[in-house]
Order: structure tokens, then sequence, then C-alpha cells
């Protein structure tokens, strides 16, 4: 299983940016990727979403989404915008399953926090990491709140026997506050989870050349491979 989540302490923590981020490190590392959105929010059918970001930043190609809704909600709420009902549990476990190759890092970005319901029968992307049994990333931020935040989510990982691959902070500032100094040191302490990185602020915006200068050596890549049970030694090609 080669499936690595990518969840968060809330919405607009830097998920997307995450993502790209862990594609392109991959990629240079020799790892094929895919990236998977099982549902996407607040974006028409004609609009970028946040698959284009990610391939505009990383250089992937292999981008999958299941289903999108135009509302700017939580997904359960602008599918019933439209009249339209969300994939069942499993259904998406099965669909993103199919998706899995030994040779291949699947990435897997969830929408808003960890317990928003991405099914129509309940269920999060802590339910699919369960079935899966694939681990999860939790992007946070190094603002004021973030430690309770953060633990919050951790506990419930723990709670649900998922295996949570470690923290990466979403956007961190180039002038750090104290508050954001004393909670990236804490972060890993308060919540048994390691830190394995921060992506600068404003990375987002930038072409993926800059992208991928601005984040190398930011995030511990091979730890987070190794998370996702994927040997660079294993990979074919």
């Amino acid at each position: 299983m080669s499936i690595l989540g990518i969840t968060g302490t809330s919405t607009d923590v830097g998920k997307t940016v995450v993502t790209a981020a862990l594609a392109a490190l991959a990629a240079r590392e020799g790892v094929p990727v895919r990236v998977c959105k099982p549902i996407q929010t607040g974006v028409l059918p004609d609009e970028a979403g946040d698959l284009q970001q990610i391939g505009a930043l990383s250089g992937c190609r292999d981008l999958i989404e299941f289903v999108r809704y135009p509302d700017p909600m939580a997904p359960q709420d602008a599918a019933r915008r439209v009249g339209a009902t969300l994939p069942g549990r499993a259904q998406l476990v099965d669909r993103i399953a199919a998706l899995d190759r030994p040779d291949t890092l699947t990435l897997v970005e969830g929408a808003g926090g960890l317990l928003v319901r991405l099914t129509d029968d309940d269920a999060g992307l802590l339910d699919l990491a369960a079935d899966l049994g694939a681990p999860l990333v939790v992007v946070t931020t190094s603002a004021l709140g973030t430690l309770n935040h953060t633990e919050l989510t951790t506990r419930v990982l723990a709670g649900a026997a998922v295996d949570c691959a470690g923290l990466v902070i979403g956007s961190w500032p180039a002038h750090p506050t104290p508050i954001d100094l004393a909670n990236r040191e804490s972060l890993p302490a308060l919540t048994g989870a390691p830190l394995h990185g921060a992506i600068p602020a404003g990375s987002g915006n930038l072409p993926a050349s800059a992208f991928l200068d601005a984040i190398i050596g930011r995030i511990d890549i091979a730890a987070l491979l190794a998370s996702a049970l994927l040997r660079r030694d294993a990979v074919v090609g």
C-alpha cells in the first residue's frame, strides 16, 4: 500500500500547497506520483480546482478528481445545494484503492478538517484512511490556537487507530513571531507526532521552478515516503 492522505486542522491551512510539495519532492526522488482529490467544492465545472494548482506547482500530470460541486461549502451541503448525492463510503474506498500501485505514491487530499464528511453515509477522510490502512499527514499552522487544534486532530487519529505520518506547517512566515517559534517547538512534544517541516509562506503563488527551489530541504520527504510504505529502492523506472 502506497497511499498517503493529507488532512488539515481546519480549512485554509495549506493542504493543497503541502500536497503539491509532497508530489514535487517525491518526483524529485524518482518516485512516480498521482494525486487524488475525491471531493472538490467551491469550483465551477470549467474552473481550475485544487488539482490544477497542484499540477501547476509540482508538474504532476496524474491527477484524479471524482466529483465537484460549485458552492464553497462542506461537501454534504454543497451536494444538497445542487440536488446531488455524494458517493458512499464503500464506493470512495474502492475507487481510491483502485488507484493504488506498488511503485507509485498516491496522495489523497481531503476537504477541510479531519472530520468533514465526504460521503452520503457520513464518512470523512479519517474513515477512508482507516478502511484503506493509509497514514495521514496533518497540515497545521504556527499561529495562536494551533496547539489545541493539532492535538485534537492527532488524538482523533490515535483513537481511530489511523497512523499519523507527521505534521507539516502549511505556511511558515518570513518573519516568525515568538508565538510561531514557540508553537513550532511545542507541536511535536504535545502531539507525539514528528514535525516534518514547514512550507514558506507565499510558496503557492510561485511558478513551478521557483516552487521547487523554495521547498527543497523544507520537508523530510524521506520520512513521509517511509510512512507510506514506499521504499525508493523498490520503485521501478
